[in-house]
């Protein structure tokens, strides 16, 4: 799927673990009449728990796929074209209510073919915010006011917050996606509400957020809260979302599913990034950037406390994971690497690009953190998907319901007391000045963190290797001082094994583990090619 078909960019900023210096200083009031939004529909009463009662019967009726086709004018709009729409910024919902929230609507064209509903939820009352032109600034789309009908409707929102009234917080636009931004005010990988059969032989489906309940925030408060109902062919949900803006956003979420049939697989907090090229994965070479990712890792907390860093990589083939666990503490799509250096990208700025990570409410039980590595060539398509794959089955007449935390952020607010892996690089295994009598590979993992600045070359540190298949040979562990962190280094031979190879590797001192275990697949190239190496 790609990226900017379902979120436009924007910038943002902040979240909720360390506030800016000048984030609560109040900005004045600003001048001149207050439009704000003036269209509204009749006041409903609205709470968390009709919602989900709509939901619920919305499952039990047989799904109704949107139809309702664009007007021509706006169907024909370019990429350009649509993105030189651009909201007034006079009419944000809450304009001039002198409150740390406003928020602005976007709108349909280019990809983004469905309407969504949007209400303004007050005091206990929803009233739907009609579409009016007048939201908007057509003058560089090329439209004209006939091509325009009065009830278009919106294809989303951006959260505005009271620093800066010009970029966004977070976005939510498109199916069930959604983003948000840290400190740095940059964009990355994406959210959604649900996946479902992603990775699987059948298509995969996208549920949609139908409708968005926008609960207008305390005065001085830093939170905002959002409703959202969920519709598609398998099932129905009510999700209520509380933002907290701060140098790292966090996201509180509840939501409870109710499914119109079985569901094969289930994915809970999905993350969708992109990883085209990176230090270890160079297999699309053609590039004048070293690196091109939004995210390069999949970090995950075990139940029992283990803490896993697997590198992504851009398969050859689609490549599908399953890590089972049992009540996990956290996963996430991370982007460790902030150095412009190993980008060298002034454009979009892949070393900003923040992380996020799933801190689950409550115990989720068994299951799997899921992991879909897609073959890609191009950068904006997203090719990672991570989420949780719950065990128990999932069928009609019954609810679930589960509540999670995203923190979108440089490092993860949960930071383990382990070293963590820096870099993982690859290549062809041997020992150099020597023919190569067999096919090896090579793998050097920089680790960093941790107690490893208080150890010496002299201490006896051990790299504890495994592989599923093949051998290991040459393993070692040594300080690398320019990191003020430690090397480990291994070749794995494959011998006949021609599927994945899975490995696990970590640093120990007397047996006790120094930093997180490095987890890696690797697949041996064919008889043929491992010959060729040998030759050359």
């Amino acid at each position: 799927m790609h990226r900017r078909g379902f979120l436009r960019g924007g910038a943002a900023s902040l979240a909720a673990v360390a506030p800016w210096p000048l984030e609560f200083t109040r900005k004045k009031r600003p001048q001149g009449p207050a439009l704000g939004v003036t269209h509204f529909g009749t006041p409903r009463p609205f709470s968390f728990a009709s919602l989900k009662a709509l939901a619920r019967s919305l499952s039990l009726t047989v799904y109704s796929e949107p139809v309702a086709p664009l007007p021509p004018a706006i169907a024909k709009l370019s990429w350009d074209q649509w993105e030189s729409i651009t909201y007034q910024p006079q009419r944000t919902l809450w304009y001039g209510d002198d409150l740390f929230f406003r928020i602005r609507f976007d709108h349909l064209g280019f990809t983004m073919t469905r309407a969504v509903r949007m209400y303004a939820l007050e005091q206990g009352l929803a009233r739907q915010i009609l579409f009016d032109p007048k939201l908007f600034d057509y003058s560089r789309s090329g439209l004209k006011p006939a091509d325009i009908p009065a009830t278009l409707g919106f294809s989303g929102f951006n959260v505005l917050f009271h620093t800066n009234w010009t970029d966004d917080r977070a976005v939510f636009q498109g199916a069930s996606y959604f983003r948000a931004v840290d400190g740095t005010g940059q964009y990355g990988m994406s959210q959604r509400g649900l996946a479902i059969d992603t990775g699987m032989p059948q298509p995969e489906e996208f549920p949609d957020f139908v409708a968005f309940y926008l609960e207008k925030p305390a005065r001085e408060s830093t939170l905002l809260t959002v409703y959202a109902l969920l519709d598609s062919p398998s099932v129905a949900g009510a999700y209520r979302f509380i933002i907290d803006v701060a140098s790292t956003l966090v996201m509180d979420v509840d939501f409870t599913l109710y499914p119109r049939r079985q569901i094969a697989r289930l994915g809970i907090a999905p993350g969708t990034s992109m990883y085209l090229v990176g230090e270890n994965d160079h297999r699309v070479a053609d590039d004048w950037r070293p690196q091109i990712h939004d995210s390069d890792g999949l970090q995950m907390h075990t139940g029992v406390g283990e803490w896993i860093w697997r590198p992504l990589t851009n398969p050859g083939t689609l490549r599908v994971n399953a890590y089972l666990d049992d009540d996990p503490r956290g996963f996430g799509l991370m982007q460790r690497d902030h150095r412009f250096a190993d980008y060298q990208d002034d454009g979009v700025w892949y070393n900003r690009r923040p992380s996020c990570w799933v801190a689950p409410k409550g115990a989720w039980g068994k299951g799997a953190v899921m992991l879909v590595e897609i073959p890609t060539i191009d950068e904006t398509m997203d090719n990672i998907v991570a989420f949780w794959n719950p065990a128990e089955e999932i069928v009609p007449g019954r609810d679930y319901t589960y509540g999670y935390r995203l923190y979108w952020c440089q490092e993860n607010p949960f930071k383990p007391p382990l070293a963590q892996v820096q870099a993982t690089r690859d290549g062809i295994g041997g020992i150099v000045g020597q023919k190569r009598t067999e096919f090896s590979w090579r793998f050097v993992v920089d680790f960093v963190g941790g107690d490893l600045s208080m150890l010496t070359a002299s201490d006896q540190v051990d790299a504890v290797v495994s592989a599923s298949q093949g051998h290991v040979q040459l393993v070692s562990a040594r300080p690398l001082v320019p990191i003020k962190g430690w090397r480990a280094m291994f070749d794995l031979v494959p011998g006949a094994a021609q599927q994945q190879i899975d490995l696990r590797l970590y640093l120990a001192l007397n047996g006790q583990a120094l930093t997180e275990t490095w987890m890696y697949q690797y697949t041996p190239p064919s008889p043929a090619a491992q010959r060729q190496y040998l030759e050359g």
